[in-house]
Parts: C-alpha cells; sequence; structure tokens
C-alpha cells in the first residue's frame, strides 16, 4: 500500500509540474503588455562620452574623446619591437631589483632570493589613445590612456630558514592614465633632458600569485586586500603632481655642443719663486678648461728649475668660446702662480705666442698680486669646426657599451682599453662579470679627420688584490678602421674580438663631428 501510494504521488507531481510549464508557458505568449513601446535609435554623434563608455566599455579613447589623437603607429612599433624591449626591460628590472635584494636579506634573514625565469610574455601593451599639450615651458605634456594584458612568466625562488619557496606572478591585467613629460627641450639628441611621469588617476592592477602551485589570489579577501594596496601604495608614490623623474643627459651640457679645438703648447716658464730650503722648485703646470668636467691636463715635472722649458702640447675641446676661459696653474705642492685666458680674445686659425704674468689670486683688487712670480709662455692655437668632413679638425667619440661571454683563465675582471694615436683611455672595471656592461664615453681630439688611422680597443681583466699569483689577462682585442666613420659620420656595431677564447663580442658605438652642427656623444 505504501509503494503503490509513493508511485501515485511522484507521478502527479512530474504530471503538474509539466502542466505548470506549459500552462505559464501560454499564458507568456498570450498576456504580454500591450503598451510597449518601440526602441527609439539615436546616433552616436548624440551621445556624450558617459553614455557612450556606459554603452562600450571597450571603445578607444581616440572615439569618445575628439582630443585625443590616435596612435596606431605607437602600437605597430610596440608589436615589433616588444621581443627586444622585452628583454631590456627585464634586464633592468633585474638591475634595479638585486642591490634591493641584496640591502633587505639581512634585514629579514632570507639566505636568497633569485629570479628562476623572468619575462613580460609576448604581448605588448596597446596605447588606447593620446592628448598632447604644447607648453610656453620648453616642455612637451602627453597623456596616452594605457592597457595591457600580459602574459608574463616571472618566477622567484626565496630561501629562508633552510625552507625554499617558489613564487609565480602571472595573467597580468595593467590599465593606466599616465601623464608624461619630456623636459627641458634641449637641441640636441634625443631633444630631451628628462622624462616625468605621473598618474592622472589610481591605476588598474591585476595579476594571479601562485605559491608552491596553488593560486592564492583566488582567496577573495587576500585578492581585495592586494589590489586596494598596490593602487594606494602606487598612488602614494606617483599620482599627479608627485612624478617619477628618469634622467637622460644634463641640461646644461646638452645646451653645448662641441664648436671647435684650442691648441696649447706649454712652452717655459721664467723667474719662478723659490719653493725650498736650496732656492730651488720643482714646478709643473696644471691647465683646466673651464665648464668642462673632464680632469685638468698637467706637463711633466721639472726638478729644481726656476726657468724650466717643457714644450710639450695639449688639446681642448671648446663648447661656448664667449664664457670659456683656459686655466692655467704652475705649481709645486704650493700654488707658485695662475692665470686665466679668456678665449674670445683669441683669433680664429691664428697662431700666437704669449707671456703671461702668474697672478697670486684672480681677484683684481688682491694687493698680493702686485709682487712678481713669474712668467709663463704659451702657443696657442684656436682653430673651429668647419662643415664638411675634409675642411679640417674634429672629435672622435668612443662609447663602449658592452662585451658578452668573456672568460679569463684565471680571473674574470674586464675592463677596455682604448688607444688612438697614442693616447690611451680606460674604462672602469667590472668585477667578477662575463657578461660586463661599461656604457663609458671617451672623446679624442683631431687635428685633421682620421681617415687612415685605426682605433686599437682591447679587453682585459684585472687582477683580484688578493692573492697576486697571476697578473692581468688580455681577454681580446680589436682594430677598427675609422673611414666607415668619417664617411658614414657614426657607426653602432657589435665586434668580434681577435684572440678571445670563444670569439666574444664588443659593442661599442663611434661617432665622428668635424662641424659645429654635429651630434655629440648623447645621441646614442
Amino acid at each position: 500500500m505504501d509503494i503503490t501510494s509513493l508511485l501515485l504521488d511522484f507521478s502527479g507531481f512530474c504530471f503538474g509540474f509539466l502542466a505548470g510549464i506549459v500552462i505559464g508557458y501560454f499564458l507568456f505568449i498570450y498576456f504580454q503588455p500591450t503598451d510597449v513601446k518601440d526602441i527609439k535609435v539615436f546616433p552616436l554623434v548624440e551621445y556624450d562620452s558617459k553614455s557612450l563608455d556606459g554603452l562600450l566599455h571597450e571603445i578607444p579613447l581616440w572615439v569618445k574623446n575628439p582630443d585625443c589623437d590616435r596612435v596606431d603607429w605607437v602600437n605597430k612599433f610596440l608589436e615589433i619591437m616588444w621581443p627586444y624591449l622585452n628583454k631590456v626591460i627585464c634586464r633592468t628590472a633585474q638591475d634595479i631589483a638585486n642591490p634591493i635584494i641584496a640591502e633587505n636579506k639581512e634585514k629579514y634573514k632570507i639566505d636568497s632570493i633569485e629570479f628562476e625565469r623572468l619575462t613580460l610574455g609576448s604581448l605588448p601593451p596597446t596605447f588606447q589613445g593620446m592628448k598632447t599639450y604644447v607648453t610656453e615651458e620648453h616642455e612637451l605634456i602627453m597623456e596616452p590612456s594605457l592597457k595591457w594584458a600580459a602574459n608574463p612568466d616571472v618566477t622567484v625562488v626565496v630561501k629562508a630558514f633552510r625552507l625554499k619557496a617558489t613564487v609565480q606572478v602571472v595573467d597580468l591585467q595593467v590599465f593606466a592614465s599616465p601623464r608624461i613629460t619630456l623636459k627641458p627641450l634641449v637641441t640636441t639628441i634625443p631633444c630631451f633632458a628628462k622624462i616625468l611621469v605621473s598618474l592622472m588617476e589610481k591605476p588598474h592592477v591585476d595579476f594571479g600569485l601562485k605559491i608552491l602551485g596553488a593560486d592564492v589570489m583566488a582567496i577573495p579577501i587576500l585578492y581585495r586586500f592586494v589590489q586596494e594596496t598596490i593602487k594606494k601604495l602606487v598612488a602614494s608614490m606617483y599620482l599627479w603632481p608627485k612624478t617619477l623623474e628618469v634622467p637622460i643627459m644634463d641640461p646644461s651640457k646638452a645646451s653645448k655642443r662641441p664648436v671647435a679645438i684650442l691648441l696649447v703648447k706649454v712652452l717655459r716658464a721664467q723667474n719662478l719663486q723659490k719653493k725650498d730650503l736650496f732656492g730651488k722648485s720643482d714646478p709643473y703646470v696644471k691647465l683646466t678648461m673651464s665648464d668642462d668636467k673632464l680632469p685638468s691636463k698637467k706637463t711633466t715635472v721639472k726638478r729644481g728649475n726656476l726657468n724650466p722649458e717643457w714644450n710639450e702640447d695639449f688639446k681642448f675641446v671648446v663648447t661656448d668660446p664667449e664664457t670659456q676661459e683656459l686655466e692655467i696653474k704652475v705649481g709645486q705642492h704650493d700654488k707658485m702662480g695662475m692665470n686665466k685666458i679668456p678665449l674670445k680674445e683669441l683669433s680664429p686659425e691664428e697662431t700666437k705666442v704669449r707671456t703671461y704674468d702668474l697672478l697670486k689670486t684672480m681677484d683684481p683688487n688682491d694687493i698680493q698680486n702686485e709682487m712678481s712670480r713669474g712668467q709663463i709662455t704659451l702657443e696657442m692655437t684656436y682653430k673651429p669646426f668647419k662643415e664638411g668632413v675634409d675642411a679640417g679638425g674634429g672629435l672622435l667619440y668612443v662609447i663602449v657599451h658592452e662585451a658578452q661571454d668573456l672568460e679569463g683563465k684565471h680571473h674574470t675582471n674586464p675592463y677596455a682599453r682604448i688607444i688612438f694615436k697614442g693616447d690611451e683611455k680606460k674604462t672602469k672595471v667590472i668585477k667578477k662579470n662575463r657578461d660586463p656592461r661599461w656604457g663609458d664615453e671617451f672623446e679624442f681630439v683631431c687635428e685633421e679627420p682620421p681617415s687612415n688611422d685605426k682605433l686599437h680597443v682591447e679587453v682585459l681583466s684585472k687582477p683580484p688584490k688578493i692573492g697576486l699569483i697571476h697578473g692581468k689577462e688580455n681577454l681580446g682585442y680589436i682594430d677598427v678602421t675609422l673611414a666607415d666613420v668619417i664617411n658614414n659620420r657614426r657607426i653602432n656595431e657589435m665586434y668580434h674580438l681577435i684572440d678571445s677564447k670563444n670569439g666574444h663580442a664588443l659593442h661599442r658605438s663611434l661617432n665622428y663631428a668635424c662641424w659645429c652642427k654635429c651630434l655629440p656623444a648623447e645621441m646614442f
């Protein structure tokens, strides 16, 4: 009896459920409201930006805002360059992160933090539009709308307390509206001295964070906490009017470019003051070009001589002949005398021998200058740059960027030595590094175009201070013919080192400027 009742009840439920669906459908069809009005369609031009944004969330900024320009060419440029920019950005990020990690390891009792994998993925950011502003402050202001749905692979291995944890960042999304200001605008490539970046509103940042294989960002409370923390942190640092400043070049240096060469020959000095107990001195001459950050140039020391003769030649680069001066100091350990020669007093292309009195100070009212301290005789020639490659002297700029895959037999502390016509210059030493990056700049003054000359570059390894069993090692060399530099004005190439173990590569830029409208070294 019970089973029969159960079956009847179930059958009744099923029949009632189906009957309800059928009856409800017919009621919906036959009892629709009759007062429904037709939808009115308006053209897009009649919608304001807020209404458009509500209708189409992904509409580009240049469509919604007439002040924004379409920048598809920038997106195309990023698409092509992204594989290279990706590597540069990741390498720069590592260079910035490594000192910070090293500084905080002891503080938080961490053994090591290492990047196991670091790539921003194959998807570049895209610009949805850009506003530009030109002011009267010698600056250019840009406000792009940036969207980036990236597929990065950033894996960091953290070791602490004998434990190891792997943290992975995936599925990164960034929506931001930065303000990028290029200032001040200058006449030297790249035509601006600084980049200033501010955020006009809090950015949207979303990403997945996996620890030991589990996505911890799937936890709602933690997800909201991380999102808000990142927004507040970034906003507190870079929300306008606060800025991130990236220096590109020294504005004072950028505004001045080489226009001439000053040839100076230190001939002799007469009637110098006695500076020791035996009535003699050990004089030398130190020459400096004002507004020049390069080290002073010195003659040899003449022992026990109050009337020394040097006949030594020096060359100086001139950037502003109207204000620059050649500063002269004759000394032993104490100052024996000084003077200054304004360059505007020199006639172009005219070699003159002149004798100058040595003074105690450059103060014209100093009564100590009335006492004779001797004289110095110089031969000087002021040679302005001329237009045309074969027109005369010029400057050879050399930038040593980096080397790759270096390996010494006993040590690898690389530096580069550059020799041009007997003039030798050296980069800084990078300790324990097979892929050093120097970025050091050098300039060589040329009295005539070095069309038939070569630039000799060798890479060496400096031995460590402790354990001087092995001396410096030669890691390879190159000889660069300068004819191509003269004809093309610049070359920027990777060279294979000769006599190296693995055919290591050296990246260098060379630029030859022989007239006053040339591009100086900052262009690289």
